[in-house]
């Protein structure tokens, strides 16, 4: 199972994964990093087909400059993501003798920045469709992305638009070790990338344990309130 979620905050984006792969053609998972640098400036997930995720990167690597000072980024992201999916529909081969039901050259893109004093978060669907979602707030792809946004609603009495950064990171993370504790195939490690008017910083795994110290703070204190008020 695969999830890649963001959310606006006051000041910037958060992105978060897990790093679960699922090859259901050979029943197997493996660890792998969903969120990828978009220049220096957003970046990006991706859920579905890897071989059509790899043949992304390399374009958005090439061509992250172009799609950022686009006037339309969406349709940046989209001009680089449809060559791709075009491709490797016109040469899947559907029916492999002793491979049934393993997989489809499908994939959902999704990248996010801050330009201009504003967010954003666009999808790329694997018809080719942008999905616009900074006003919303919050946005998933992959197998989990129900359950992240579900849980994402959960927390939404925070209004995390309205709250810093460090908030973010912490929201984000909480969502995904919940995830963690509800599907097998979710998992650790799990990847934070926050950005604002600076750039994007992907968070290292010291820096990760910091926040997750921050969430069991915040767990800690909703179990104290809850005691003081009805125990």
């Amino acid at each position: 199972m695969t999830v890649v979620l963001a959310t606006v905050c006051r000041d910037g984006v958060v992105l978060g994964s897990d790093s679960q792969i699922t090859d259901k053609g050979r029943g197997m998972t493996y660890p792998a990093e969903k969120i990828h640098p978009l220049g220096e400036l957003a970046a990006w997930g991706g859920s579905g087909a890897r071989s059509v995720l790899a043949d992304v990167e390399r374009k958005f690597n090439e061509n992250s400059a172009a799609i950022l000072e686009a006037p339309d980024i969406g349709r940046a992201l989209q001009a680089q993501v449809l060559p791709v999916l075009e491709h490797h529909y016109d040469t899947f081969i559907p029916d492999v003798p002793g491979e049934e039901g393993g997989g489809t050259p499908s994939a959902y893109v999704m990248a996010a920045g801050w330009r201009n004093g504003e967010p954003w978060i666009l999808e790329i669907t694997p018809s080719g469709m942008i999905g616009h979602y900074a006003d919303i707030g919050f946005h998933a792809i992959g197998s989990g992305a129900p359950m992240a946004q579900q849980a994402g609603s959960l927390l939404s009495h925070f209004h995390l638009a309205e709250r810093s950064l460090q908030f973010g990171c912490a929201a984000v993370l909480r969502v995904l070790k919940a995830l963690d504790m509800t599907s097998a195939s979710v998992g650790e490690p799990f990847s934070l990338c926050r950005i604002n008017e600076e750039g994007a910083h992907h968070l290292s795994d010291k820096e990760i344990e910091k926040v997750s110290h921050v969430v069991r703070r915040w767990e800690d204190a909703e179990q104290a309130v809850i005691a003081d008020i009805f125990d």
